[in-house]
C-alpha cells in the first residue's frame, strides 16, 4: 500500500509538474507569437508602385523588383510593386492622348492601355517623340537601366556572301545589294510603332541619302527605292518578322526566305537559343543605329521617392545577371552572367555616331514611311488661282504654283503603284462654266504615274483666276465618294493659297457644310485634307470644313514649307479627324 501511496503522489506531482511545462510552453508560444507580430512589418497599408515595360525585359523587372521588395520589408518598409506588360507604342500614345496629339503612325490609344508609376520605354526614341508634341508631358529625369544595339540579322550561310565574318559590313553595302540585287528581301518591323523597326529604319534611310554621292535627285531615288524595299518586306509584330526567316539551308529555302532585317541583339539571342534550322548572324553593322536603352522614367510624382530608390538597385550586379538571362546586357553595354554573347561579336559595342536624331527628323521620316506604306485612293485638287503666281523670297523667288507643284510631284514619287491617283487643277470657269478641270482620272499609279506627272509638269496658274473654293470641294468629295473603293483610304487633298472667292456667287460656307453632310455615307467615308499655302488662307472656315466631314486642315504660312507640310498630311491622312 505504501507503494501505491508513494507512486500516487509522485504521479501527482509529476502531472502538476507537466501542467506546469504545458502552461510554460503556452506562455512561451504565446510570447513568441506576439514578438512575430508585433517586431515584423505589417504589411496591410503597403505603399503600392506600378511599373509598365515591354514582354523582352518584363522578367528581369520582376526578378528585381522582388528582391527589392523583400529587402525593403526587412527594414520595416512595405512596398507592393507590380510589374506588368505594356507596348511603348501604346503608353506613349496614352500620354500624348492627354493633349490631344497623336504620334505619326501610332494613332489613338488602346482603350486598355495603362500609364504606370514608372515606365520602362525600350528607346529614348519614345520619349523624345513625346517631347516634341508635349514638352511638359515626360519628366527629363530617365535613368537607362539596359541595352541591346540594334543589328542586322541574316541567316548565317547569306550573311557570309556579304564577307561576314571577316568583312566590316555596312548600311551603305547593304543599300547597295538592294539596289543591284532582286534576290535580297529586307524585312522590318513596322518602324512608327517599333523601336527596332525606327532604329534600322532611321540607319538605313541615312545611308540611302549618302549613297546619293551629294546629288539631291540621286539621293532621293535611292532613298525612296530603299524605303519601297523595307515596306514590301514589314511586318506588324516582331514575331511575324522572324517567321519570314528560311527554315532549311537549301538554296531553295535561303531564296524564299527572308535575307536581312534590323533586329535587336537580344532577338537573335533568344532565336539562336531554341536551335533553329538555320542560325541567325548579328552584324554589327556601321554606322551603329540606336539601340535600345530602356529608359525608366518615373511619370507619377506621388511615388518618385520610393521609384527613386528602387531605381538605384538597377545597377547592381544582380539586376546585371537578370539581365544576362535574358539577352540583354546593362546599361553601359557590359553583359551579365549568363549573357550568350553573339558570335564575331566585337569585343566593346560600338558607340553611336553623331548625335540622337532630333523628334523632327524621327517624325519626318516616319511621315514619308506612313506616305508610302498606306494604301490610297486619292484625288489631288491644285489651286491655279493668280495669286499662285506670286514670289516665295524663301524659295529662291520661285512662284506659289512652283514649289506646290514641286512637293505634289516629290511626294508622288514615294506612293508606289498599288495607289490610285487622280490630279484636277480649279480656279474660276476652268471647264465652260465648271470651276475645276479634271487633267487625270482616278486610276492606278501602275499605268498613270506618267500622266499624272505630265499634268503636273503643265499645270499654270491662270493669272486673272480667283478661287473656287467651295463648289470645287464639293465636286471633288462626290467624285471621289461615286468610285469608292473598300480597304484604302480614299480622300480629297486640296491645296491652295487663298480663302473661297467667287464672283459668279457659288456655295457659302454653310451651304457647303450642309451638302457634304447630306452627301455623306458612313459606309464610304472620304476624308477631305485641305493644306493651305501662306498666309492668306482663311484657316477658321477650311477646320470649320474639315471638322464637319472628317479629315483635317495643314497650314504652311511660309510656302517654301509645303513640301513638309505636304508630307504631313499625306502621312495623318488615316489618322485625322472623324466628322464632329
Amino acid at each position: 500500500m505504501k507503494g501505491r501511496h508513494r507512486s500516487a503522489g509522485s504521479s501527482g506531482g509529476a502531472l502538476k509538474l507537466g501542467a506546469a511545462a504545458v502552461a510554460v510552453l503556452v506562455v512561451l508560444a504565446g510570447s513568441w507569437y506576439a514578438f512575430r507580430k508585433y517586431s515584423q512589418p505589417s504589411c496591410g497599408s503597403a505603399a503600392q508602385l506600378s511599373i509598365g515595360a515591354p514582354a523582352d525585359i518584363v522578367p528581369a523587372l520582376k526578378a528585381q523588383a522582388t528582391a527589392w521588395s523583400d529587402q525593403a520589408k526587412a527594414n520595416d518598409n512595405c512596398v507592393d510593386i507590380e510589374v506588368f506588360e505594356e507596348d511603348p507604342a501604346d503608353v506613349a500614345a496614352a500620354l500624348a492622348g492627354k493633349v490631344n496629339k497623336t504620334l505619326t503612325g501610332v494613332g489613338q490609344a488602346n482603350g486598355k492601355t495603362r500609364i504606370p508609376d514608372v515606365w520602362v520605354a525600350d528607346s529614348s526614341l519614345w520619349l523624345a517623340r513625346l517631347r516634341a508634341v508635349n514638352p511638359q508631358g515626360v519628366p527629363n529625369n530617365a535613368k537607362s537601366i539596359a541595352r541591346s544595339p540594334v543589328v542586322l540579322a541574316m541567316p548565317e550561310p547569306i550573311a557570309t556572301t556579304f564577307g561576314w565574318p571577316q568583312k566590316k559590313i555596312t548600311y551603305t553595302d547593304l543599300i547597295s545589294k538592294v539596289a543591284t540585287d532582286q534576290k535580297v528581301k529586307v524585312g522590318i518591323v513596322e518602324p512608327s510603332r517599333d523601336s527596332t523597326g525606327l532604329g534600322g529604319l532611321l540607319t538605313l534611310a541615312a545611308a540611302a541619302q549618302a549613297a546619293g554621292g551629294g546629288n539631291a535627285t540621286q539621293a532621293t531615288q535611292v532613298a525612296t527605292a530603299a524605303l519601297r524595299a523595307l515596306a514590301a518586306g514589314r511586318s506588324s509584330l516582331r514575331a511575324d518578322l522572324i517567321q519570314k526567316f528560311p527554315r532549311g539551308s537549301d538554296p531553295t529555302a535561303l531564296s524564299s526566305g527572308l535575307t536581312v532585317a534590323p533586329l535587336s541583339e537580344q532577338a537573335v539571342i533568344q532565336y539562336n537559343g531554341v536551335q533553329p534550322p538555320v542560325r541567325l548572324a548579328a552584324i554589327y553593322a556601321e554606322p551603329a543605329a540606336p539601340a535600345l536603352d530602356y529608359p525608366a522614367v518615373v511619370l507619377s510624382s506621388d511615388k518618385a521617392s520610393i521609384a527613386t530608390e528602387l531605381l538605384k538597385s538597377f545597377d547592381s550586379q544582380d539586376f546585371r545577371d537578370q539581365l544576362g538571362a535574358i539577352g540583354l546586357r546593362g546599361a553601359d553595354g557590359a553583359p551579365g552572367k549568363g549573357f550568350a554573347t553573339p558570335s564575331n561579336a566585337p569585343a566593346t559595342l560600338p558607340a553611336p555616331s553623331g548625335a540622337a536624331p532630333d523628334a523632327a527628323t524621327v517624325e519626318g521620316l516616319l511621315s514619308k514611311w506612313q506616305a508610302i506604306t498606306l494604301p490610297a485612293r486619292m484625288l489631288a485638287v491644285i489651286d491655279v488661282s493668280g495669286s499662285m503666281l506670286e514670289t516665295v523670297p524663301t524659295a529662291g523667288n520661285a512662284t506659289r504654283m512652283q514649289v506646290t507643284l514641286e512637293a505634289a510631284r516629290k511626294g508622288m514619287s514615294l506612293f508606289d503603284d498599288s495607289w490610285a491617283l487622280g490630279v484636277w487643277e480649279f480656279s474660276t470657269l476652268m471647264d465652260g462654266t465648271k470651276d475645276y478641270k479634271q487633267l487625270v482620272p482616278i486610276g492606278p499609279l501602275v499605268s498613270q504615274r506618267t500622266q499624272c506627272l505630265q499634268a503636273l509638269s503643265q499645270i499654270q496658274a491662270k493669272k486673272n483666276g480667283d478661287t473656287a473654293l467651295y463648289d470645287t470641294i464639293l465636286a471633288a468629295y462626290k467624285t471621289v465618294q461615286q468610285g469608292y473603293e473598300s480597304g484604302r483610304v480614299n480622300s480629297v487633298i486640296v491645296m491652295t493659297d487663298g480663302a473661297n472667292d467667287d464672283p459668279a456667287g457659288g456655295l457659302s460656307l454653310e451651304q457647303l457644310i450642309a451638302e457634304l453632310k447630306k452627301a455623306a455615307d458612313p459606309a464610304k467615308p472620304i476624308q477631305v485634307i485641305l493644306i493651305g499655302i501662306g498666309d492668306k488662307v482663311d484657316e477658321a472656315h477650311m477646320r470649320q470644313v474639315t471638322d464637319a466631314v472628317g479629315g483635317g486642315t495643314f497650314v504652311a504660312p511660309d510656302p517654301a514649307k509645303i513640301g513638309d507640310i505636304f508630307l504631313q498630311a499625306i502621312s495623318l491622312r488615316g489618322q485625322v479627324a472623324q466628322p464632329k
